[in-house]
């Protein structure tokens, strides 16, 4: 019902910037995506929250990445985007974009398809 489509990632040395940029495309209109968000997960590890912000509020960040990295969200296009500066080599892992999406009744989180930022050690 909500396709998340990914863009960004990739290769950067320690201490650069990456974006990387969601869209939720819905299914079906009458779904609202209420909050949209990024987790990281390194393999053989949980994924982790990175970023998250809902419609209408404040952004929620992880400790590890507060005052490096910026979500910005444009509700009104169901777009987000992550800015990633002063990457560390511990950061390597996939991206993974998140929505939580429904209507008044029912609510269900989704996920994109997950990009690689690699930041060499």
């Amino acid at each position: 019902q909500v396709q998340l489509v990914v863009s960004g990632g990739g290769l950067v040395q320690a201490g650069g910037s990456l974006r990387l940029s969601c869209i939720a495309v819905r299914r079906i209109f009458s779904i609202n995506i209420n909050a949209m968000g990024w987790y990281l997960q390194v393999p053989g590890q949980q994924r982790e929250l990175v970023a998250e912000v809902s419609r209408g509020g404040e952004p929620n960040y992880a400790d590890s990445v507060m005052g490096r990295f910026t979500i910005s969200s444009v509700s009104a296009k169901n777009r987000v985007s992550l800015k990633m500066n002063s990457l560390r080599p511990e950061e390597s892992a996939i991206y993974y974009c998140t929505a939580k999406a429904g209507t008044a009744n029912t609510i269900a989180d989704y996920w994109g398809q997950g990009t690689q930022v690699t930041v060499p050690s």
